[in-house]
């Protein structure tokens, strides 16, 4: 019962893939499987993959035969999942060991259906960076407008779906913010996502990555708008200067 399937996908990984193993491993919710896609790494991730897998057979692990990008390598997992919830969690980010018995019992208490919680951010070391995220928001649901002007973060590590409310349990094969698009093609059919307030992961910043490089994350955020949501010049600027207030402004 409450069985969860954890997704990830893995690039390049070898640094961080040990540590995020553990702590899944110290969940007190202890009914999961944890399905991994490596994309085609050139480091040593699917070697450890491996290893894990072979002493814990709660671990499921594949491997692209090309490098493929995040949307496919997630999709691999989801397809092959049989849990009744499915989390995310990216492959150098950290959960409390609390986190998974908490959300599932918050979503089970409320009859919520997708849910997400605040989170702490950490550095490449796992010091903690004293910035949190999600936590002191105005509202504690969220709709598909909402989302459109990002009124909150909605990290993907944080996120928890009960699987048979979810239509189509698919990311767009878009390479960067996939995420993002995903949840909004699920608020658009009427859904809302669920705040639980209280910080349960670690999201770890790294240099390089696409969430310290503002412009690379507003460029994404208009090519969402324009080429996947479809919306109209007017309406996109629009959406965009309040995603942009929001960038701003949020704690």
């Amino acid at each position: 019962m409450n069985f969860v399937s954890i997704i990830t996908a893995t690039y390049n990984s070898e640094k961080y893939i040990l540590e995020l193993y553990e702590s899944i491993k110290k969940q007190k919710h202890e009914n999961w499987e944890w399905i991994v896609t490596d994309d085609f790494s050139t480091d040593k991730t699917f070697d450890i993959l491996k290893s894990i897998a072979s002493k814990d057979k709660r671990v499921k692990i594949f491997q692209n035969h090309i490098n493929s990008g995040a949307a496919l390598s997630r999709n691999n997992s989801m397809k092959n999942a049989a849990g009744e919830f499915i989390a995310f969690i990216d492959s150098d980010d950290l959960w409390f060991p609390d986190k998974l018995s908490k959300q599932i019992q918050f979503m089970n208490e409320n009859n919520i259906d997708f849910s997400f919680t605040s989170y702490e951010l950490i550095n490449g070391k796992g010091e903690s960076l004293n910035k949190y995220i999600d936590i002191k928001n105005k509202n504690s649901s969220y709709g598909y407008y909402d989302m459109l002007k990002k009124k909150a973060t909605l990290g993907c590590s944080t996120v928890v779906l009960r699987r048979s409310k979810i239509k189509k349990m698919k990311m767009p094969n878009i390479r960067t913010g996939q995420d993002y698009a995903f949840w909004l093609n699920i608020l658009k059919e009427g859904m809302k996502a669920h705040l639980f307030r209280e910080v349960l992961t670690k999201y770890r910043i790294t240099p390089g990555s696409i969430s310290r490089n503002k412009i690379k994350k507003a460029l994404r955020q208009w090519e969402i708008y324009r080429h996947y949501e479809h919306l109209n010049y007017f309406k996109s600027i629009l959406c965009f200067v309040l995603y942009a207030k929001n960038a701003i402004f949020r704690k």
